[in-house]
């Protein structure tokens, strides 16, 4: 355990490191000087300052590699979710200042699995819709959907341009908009063909989304797993105090 001296000079070293990085213009992806220099500038210990880009590398604001080439670099920065208000990706990416983009992986006219089925209310050989995209913001993978549409619900959709939003075309196509969704999260690790897809080595942290979304009516219309690099992801949660 530190003492508070410790404790001030490594939050003297935090905020030095921000602020480095905002009067010297870094921008996500640039590499900061190395570490002995740093923490002359900064009146530290390179311990200390280890300390504080270990925080930093937690809360998201700089990324740490090893080996030749490596170093402390600016992170990019991440896209929060709000479970509290329902909406697509795109918008979410839009809000935070930062393109949204997409690469459409493969489109298929598929008989669902049999839990997809049951949670899309469907008869096992009803046909889906399955589309799996690569979500990028500001150009970078964040994440991996595998979408499932009834593809009675929605005829020719295979057929449409899907490099957009999805749950626009829905509305502007069909008369059909998710209201809302159950959403279940959970941390997995990338395999090998997802680290390829998103731009990170195999092993790397991910969050899992499986996603129903439901129309007014309340009938199911989408069935998604998603996966989402943790290190561009934040899950951010509102919650009130309630009797108990």
């Amino acid at each position: 355990m530190t003492d508070g001296s410790d404790e001030s000079l490594r939050g003297r070293a935090w905020e030095g490191v921000l602020a480095a990085i905002r009067e010297g213009g870094y921008l996500p992806g640039d590499r900061l000087p190395p570490e002995r220099e740093l923490a002359e500038r900064l009146g530290v210990s390179r311990a200390t300052l280890r300390l504080a880009l270990h925080d930093l590398e937690r809360a998201g604001q700089v990324v740490r590699r090893p080996g030749r080439g490596g170093g402390t670099f600016v992170a990019a920065p991440k896209v929060e979710r709000d479970l509290a208000h329902f909406a697509g990706l795109a918008e979410y990416i839009r809000r935070q200042g930062m393109v949204a983009g997409t690469r459409v992986i493969a489109v298929a006219l598929t008989v669902p699995e049999p839990p997809v089925a049951e949670a899309l209310r469907l008869d096992r050989d009803e046909p889906v819709v399955a589309v799996t995209r690569v979500r990028l913001a500001g150009g970078e993978p964040i994440a991996l959907e595998r979408s499932r549409f009834p593809a009675r619900r929605f005829p020719d959709l295979a057929e449409q341009a899907l490099g957009g939003s999805l749950y626009d075309l829905l509305r502007d196509k069909y008369g059909e908009s998710p209201e809302r969704a159950v959403e279940r999260i959970e941390p997995v690790a990338a395999d090998a063909e997802t680290a390829g897809l998103l731009d990170v080595a195999p092993g790397t942290p991910l969050l899992a989304v499986q996603r129903v979304a439901y129309n007014a009516a309340g009938e199911p219309i989408e069935h998604a797993d998603d996966l989402f690099r943790g290190d561009r992801t934040r899950v951010v949660v509102w919650t009130s105090p309630e009797e108990r």
